[in-house]
């Protein structure tokens, strides 16, 4: 049975982990892997036709936590103990529910001292008990409702009867109905670089480059103090910055823009190569095109293997339901189109849409990716569409599932020299 403490407004867990309000979805998941054998039974639940509608949801029924992401965000929104039997809960320390506590009326306020009076729901039959950030249900039947008020004084309980909690909710804001997911913590960007905002810069029907608004935390946020082993905050301040990538940068300009990637890939096979010119010469072995991954951007780079020169950028929707699900976080791009005044395609734009403000070509390319080592895919296959020199690869549900932007920086570099 997980021991774990409430903070409320903020987080539920324990020293070695924790769930905080406003994380991102596979920062939950990275911290359930790293619990295997003590978290067990885990399910992702989402809605496929509606997926940016309804949450997104972790449900732990073996420790009865269920956690709720916002749709957009996918950061955490709402964290929910629906099942006070199966979990041992702390607050400062002092337990409010175990099998030797019974979380009741009285030892909730007991330990979370004074609130606002609580309200009772008689068509549920239930009552709530709101701290800010935190709430509290017990089931109560109506006939221990003797006056006509909706609040605890209305409620009438034999000794010993006390109502105990059924279930407890975590969230930011005044109450649950209000809760929203916030911005990403300082405490969890370890380090890492985040993308705010990527702008797709287009000449006349081709790419030129991204222009990257990017979210990091100072490495000076934490300074050690004197005589002491402990961290201390000194600056709780994001820095916001601009960069640019450019199709035709080499390895070295965009190692240097964005930092060491969080993985290189080297290709081992291309299954769109088929569809190229001269598909069927060799390439010499020795060498092979190789990706910059920057999972937490949403971006891939393709670095071509000869001339190490970025010749494609690969931009991911992180929906779920896609074979690369949450292996990157969303990329939000917008791409605007110059032959259509103010028309701009985003992460979320419905592919029916994108269709009715430009042509792609009629006929896709059916992709269905898998693994050397696991040739199945769950989610079935994807098509890809081209226009110009983008590739939109789109899902059943008709939303993108990423986007691919390629050249050779040519036609940028032909400018530069004109002016």
């Amino acid at each position: 049975m997980l021991s774990l403490e409430v903070v409320p407004e903020r987080s539920l867990g324990c020293e070695q982990w924790e769930f905080v309000i406003g994380m991102h979805f596979s920062q939950a998941v990275s911290i359930i892997q790293s619990q295997v054998g003590i978290i067990k039974g885990v399910q992702v639940l989402y809605n496929d036709i509606k997926p940016l509608e309804i949450d997104l949801v972790i449900n732990l029924p073996q420790d009865g936590i269920r956690l709720f992401f916002d749709p957009v965000s996918q950061r955490l929104k709402i964290i929910e103990i629906y099942s006070m039997k199966l979990v041992k809960l702390k607050y400062c320390g002092l337990p409010f529910n175990s099998p030797e506590v019974l979380p009741s009326i009285e030892q909730i306020e007991h330990s979370f001292g004074a609130t606002h009076p609580g309200v009772y729901d008689s068509e549920k039959q239930l009552f709530m008990l709101n701290f800010r950030g935190l709430s509290f249900y017990f089931p109560v039947e109506s006939k221990f409702q003797t006056g006509t008020s909706h609040n605890l004084g209305s409620l009438q309980f034999p000794p010993g009867s006390s109502p105990l909690v059924s279930r407890m909710s975590i969230y930011s804001g005044p109450s649950l109905d209000q809760a929203v997911a916030p911005e990403l913590p300082l405490s969890c960007y370890h380090g890492q670089l985040y993308l705010q905002k990527a702008e797709v810069i287009r000449g006349e029907g081709y790419t030129k480059g991204l222009r990257l608004i990017l979210l990091t935390v100072p490495l000076s946020i934490y300074l050690p103090r004197k005589n002491c082993n402990n961290n201390r905050r000194i600056d709780s301040s994001k820095l916001q910055f601009e960069r640019k990538v450019l199709l035709g940068h080499s390895a070295q300009d965009v190692a240097t823009a964005l930092g060491a990637p969080s993985k290189v890939f080297f290709k081992s096979e291309d299954k769109m190569k088929i569809h190229c010119p001269n598909a069927h010469r060799r390439v010499s072995a020795s060498k092979s095109d190789y990706f910059f991954n920057y999972f937490t951007l949403g971006l891939d780079v393709l670095f071509d293997a000869r001339s190490h020169l970025a010749k494609k950028f690969v931009l991911h929707t992180n929906y779920p339901g896609h074979y690369n699900f949450n292996m990157y976080m969303r990329c939000e791009f917008e791409v605007p189109l110059s032959d259509m005044e103010g028309a701009t395609i985003t992460a979320y734009t419905h592919w029916e849409d994108i269709c009715k403000k430009l042509v792609p070509s009629d006929r896709p390319v059916v992709l269905n990716r898998a693994s050397s080592t696991n040739t199945t895919n769950p989610f079935g296959s994807t098509l890809c569409y081209g226009y110009q020199d983008i590739i939109f690869e789109v899902m059943p549900n008709h939303y993108i599932a990423s986007l691919s932007l390629y050249g050779d920086g040519k036609p940028f570099q032909k400018e530069q020299q004109m002016a």
